[in-house]
């Protein structure tokens, strides 16, 4: 199956500090972006949607700035083509809004669907941290 790059922006009235634990520690993930979030002694986070477990590295990140998680292969056709998503804070320095730049490379292909999605889970993060 072939994989398909998903980006969208989100405005957030919160600030970089604020906001880069709740997108890089299992505890601040957890509170808005999946059901549960873990991470192991090896550093391997395993996000929980519906009961699923989904385990990903962060394979980079810049303190206040950006994370990237890619999730692990679960079948020998998926480590060429690693699955991610990358959650990055941007500031508008004319206006100093904070905008969350979301990319999703996924299986799902539904531009609309995924930008549903992303909308509720940041409308969820919008609503822990009063932005």
């Amino acid at each position: 199956m072939s994989r398909h790059l998903f980006t969208t922006d989100f405005e957030i009235n919160a600030s970089t500090k604020m906001l880069y634990p709740y997108l890089s520690t299992a505890s601040g993930l957890a509170q808005w972006l999946a059901d549960d979030v873990t991470v192991d002694e090896d550093k391997v986070y395993n996000f929980i949607w519906d009961e699923e477990d989904h385990r990903a590295r962060m394979v980079s990140h810049r303190t206040n700035h950006y994370v990237k998680f890619e999730f692990l292969p679960e079948t020998d056709d998926e480590s060429d083509d690693p699955a991610y998503f990358e959650l990055r804070l941007e500031m508008n320095e004319l206006t100093q809004s904070v905008f969350i730049r979301i990319t999703d490379y996924s299986d799902m292909d539904d531009n609309e669907e995924l930008y549903d999605l992303w909308h509720s889970l940041i409308d969820n993060l919008k609503e822990t941290v009063g932005g």
